[in-house]
This record gives C-alpha cells, sequence and structure tokens, in this order.
C-alpha cells in the first residue's frame, strides 16, 4: 500500500482516537493535569508528550509512562490500519494537535514549543 494511502488509513482510524488522547486514565493523573495546564508538557508532532519546560524527574517518569501506553495503543491502531507506527503516531500527532486548547501548549513543524491561541494551531505539512 503506498505510504499516502497508508496516511490517510491511518488519519480515519485516528480521527475517533483524537478526542480521547487527553481523556484515558492517564489524563486524570494529577501532575500531568497540573503540568498541561502549567505549560510544562505539551503534544509533539510524533504523536507523544514533551517536557517543555521544568521538567522534574517525576514528571519526566509521567511523561514517559503515558507515551509508552502511547506507543502501545498506536501499535495496535497501526495493525488494525494497515499502516506503519510511525505513520499512525504522526497522524495521532496532527490530531492531539488540533485538540489542543487556547493556552496549551504543541510543538510547531520547526520544533520550537508554541502556546495554542484562539486560532488552528501550526501543523507539519504532513498532516492529513
Amino acid at each position: 500500500m503506498k505510504t499516502a494511502t497508508r496516511i490517510i488509513a491511518a488519519s480515519l482510524a485516528v480521527a475517533a482516537l483524537a478526542v480521547g488522547l487527553a481523556t484515558p486514565a492517564y489524563a486524570r493523573h494529577p501532575a500531568y493535569a497540573a503540568a498541561r495546564a502549567a505549560g510544562q508538557v505539551g503534544e509533539k508532532i510524533d504523536g507523544y508528550l514533551g517536557v517543555v519546560s521544568g521538567g522534574t524527574p517525576a514528571l519526566q517518569a509521567v511523561v514517559n509512562d503515558i507515551n509508552i501506553k502511547r506507543r502501545a495503543l498506536y501499535s495496535q491502531k497501526a495493525q488494525a490500519a494497515n499502516a506503519t507506527l510511525d505513520e499512525y503516531a504522526l497522524t495521532a500527532g496532527c490530531q492531539a494537535i488540533l485538540a489542543t486548547s487556547p493556552g496549551e501548549k504543541y510543538q510547531a513543524p520547526d520544533g520550537s514549543w508554541q502556546t495554542r491561541g484562539a486560532g488552528t494551531p501550526q501543523r507539519d505539512a504532513r498532516c492529513p
């Protein structure tokens, strides 16, 4: 299957997941919620969370745990969508960035951390 076709298939599968990224059990973790509200963590284009600033070892451990869980979910979903893990994760990252709320952090295509405003966030050209 061509890469573009797999990315489209992955994007369709991710559409249902996008809203759920912030609502699984880990989102109820007080350290995660506080760090997200404080702008210490943000969504990355690769579909994973990143520590923006002020990362303590405890916060990094929470982010690592969430990313491990995301990778496992992406792996399952990618297989079901006949896409690669990286294709699926990128599509999930695109959707997660779109799902950020004003004031939350996300990674722009140039790798810089941005704060979501009222408008559409900057997205990678590879986003479906």
